[in-house]
């Protein structure tokens, strides 16, 4: 009996399946290792079409090779050409606003969309508020008023939500209806010869400085063909005004810049004939290049499934050389924005690889350009590799922390999808987070980063990011290590790996996002929107 017994139970032990392998971990020390290249000085700052540039899409693509990942970009590479034209405003470039002659890099940076080496605009200027066409909101700035071939004066950000209306625009919360992108592209398609935006701390929700280290240097523009260039579609000229400029011009006029604001901030408001003029005259130097996104796979594990696909991403970009800063340094390595972000993306990869796959298709794109305005993932939306349609989700790593573990993230995202909301909460409770709304949602990260232009063609995204909660550290000392990144380090050449990172919390960063990739290559179906989303729409067309 007792033999009988023990043959039944080898019996079953044989037949049962094998336990699931555990997840392979994530090493901090290889994280450590990609951002000490990738941030390193001889990459000079990794600007798109730069041999640094170059340098870096080229290792990224090498350690995906060395990984097993398949090339997925075009030709049978692991690129995917990105063809850019670099913009440099020319130092004798000139910008006059009424009788008051703007200082370069001091009162305004400018810069024209007209890809051409030469560009003369002068209008009138028209104050249009924050420029928003909205129908769900009820709000249209322009109420049919022709001002095609003006220079429009424009405010950032959206309108304040009011006490009688706390949701206005998503209360705090930006929407993409306050982005400069938007701006810009609500002047170019009311036939504006010029947009010009006013800059202030709150709005912008950067200081000056950043205004001016990201927008002094050369800028890259998705390549126009020539029928394009003889349109008036694109500006002939776009800039930021700084507030102290912007104040005295005003001063000319009689008024304010709160005076405006307040105005500005009705339902009611109309455009404003400022009686000034203004004349730009641009000069630029053009270089054409392209640049690459750098894209790798693994195939899925399940027949049925293998079809689609699963996205990891991070840019690969950052600001190359510019204006040197106090200590003399003019290399924006970015560090942690954004050589940890790829970092991830590699570490994710490998681990992904160990394991042999996932049941759904994994994708790992290296994004350029995102510091020109998010050039790379635009060009990828406009052609796809992969169908948008079989994209179940992309999952954006840009700006992660450097300072240690944490006990909070935010998941930008998530809650717009019910899927990926149930995903992240699973995966906050196995990993014992907590899960914070964004602590600066008047920022509007959310279409900030490359993963807007996946939700713009219908794919839902998630994008990470670490709270201010440091395990074991007192409690305001996440926010005041993040206050100091955001006001001396973020897009400033002291974005630079720093011998006191703990990489740790990097590691944690990789497997929060690995884990919700991980479900979401095992979800029987795609996820979706909630109903009423922005991004529902696009979604919803491609079934």
């Amino acid at each position: 009996m007792k033999l009988r017994v023990s043959s039944f139970v080898l019996a079953l032990a044989l037949a049962a399946p094998a336990p699931a392998a555990p997840p392979v971990p994530v090493d901090s020390q290889r994280l450590r290792a990609h951002v000490a290249f990738l941030a390193d000085d001889l990459l000079e700052g990794r600007g798109p079409g730069t041999r640094g540039g170059q340098l870096a899409e080229k290792y990224v693509a090498s350690q995906m090779a060395a990984l097993g990942l398949l090339p997925a970009g075009e030709g049978g590479t692991y690129f995917q050409k990105v063809p850019l034209v670099g913009v440099t405003t020319r130092p004798s470039s000139t910008l006059t606003v009424g009788d008051l002659v703007a200082r370069p890099g001091e009162d305004t940076v400018i810069w024209t969309d007209a890809q051409r080496a030469s560009v003369d605009a002068s209008a009138e200027v028209v104050f249009v508020g924050y420029g928003i066409e909205a129908p769900e909101y009820r709000w249209d700035d322009f109420k049919g008023t022709d001002v095609k071939g003006k220079i429009l004066l424009m405010l950032v950000n959206d309108p304040p939500a009011t006490a009688k209306e706390p949701d206005l625009f998503k209360g705090r919360g930006l929407t993409y209806y306050g982005r400069w992108t938007y701006k810009l592209e609500s002047a170019a398609r009311h036939g504006a010869r010029g947009a010009l935006l006013v800059h202030t701390d709150e709005s912008a929700s950067y200081g000056w400085d950043v205004v001016r280290n990201s927008w002094s240097g050369e800028s890259s523009q998705n390549r126009l063909d020539r029928a394009e260039r003889d349109q008036p579609q694109p500006l002939q000229v776009g800039g930021w005004l700084s507030r102290p400029f912007v104040e005295k011009v005003l001063q000319k006029t009689g008024t304010t810049l709160a005076a405006l604001q307040e105005k500005a901030a009705s339902r009611d408001f109309r455009p404003m004939r400022l009686q000034l003029p203004a004349s730009a005259k641009v000069e630029s130097s053009l270089r054409l290049f392209d640049a690459s996104n750098v894209v790798g796979m693994l195939p899925g594990t399940d027949p049925r499934r293998k079809d689609e696909v699963v996205v990891f991403g991070g840019h690969v970009d950052h600001l190359g050389v510019g204006s040197p800063d106090a200590t003399g340094d003019a290399i924006f390595n970015g560090a942690r924005d954004n050589a940890a972000g790829v970092a991830s993306v590699l570490e994710i990869a490998r681990t992904v690889a160990a394991e042999g796959g996932w049941p759904r298709t994994t994708v790992f794109l290296g994004v350029a350009a995102e510091e020109q305005g998010l050039k790379g993932s635009a060009w990828y939306a406009a052609h796809p590799l992969f169908p948008p349609a079989k994209t179940a989700a992309y999952v954006n790593l840009d700006g992660a922390g450097t300072d240690g573990e944490v006990d909070d993230f935010t998941l930008a995202g998530a809650e717009r999808s019910p899927e990926l909301e149930r995903i992240a909460n699973d995966v906050a409770k196995e990993m014992s987070i907590r899960l914070e709304p964004d602590a600066h949602p008047e920022a509007g990260r959310f279409y900030r980063s490359d993963h807007f232009n996946f939700a713009r063609i219908g794919v839902p995204c998630i994008n990470m990011g670490m709270g201010e909660s440091l395990r074991g550290k007192p409690a305001a000392t996440g926010a005041t290590l993040q206050k100091e990144y955001r006001t001396k380090r973020y897009h400033r050449p002291a974005d630079q790996l720093d011998d006191s990172w703990d990489f740790r919390g990097l590691a944690q960063y990789a497997t929060v996002a690995r884990e919700i990739g991980r479900r979401v290559a095992a979800l029987p179906g795609l996820p979706g929107w909630k109903p009423g989303d922005e991004f529902k729409a696009a979604r919803d067309g491609q079934k």
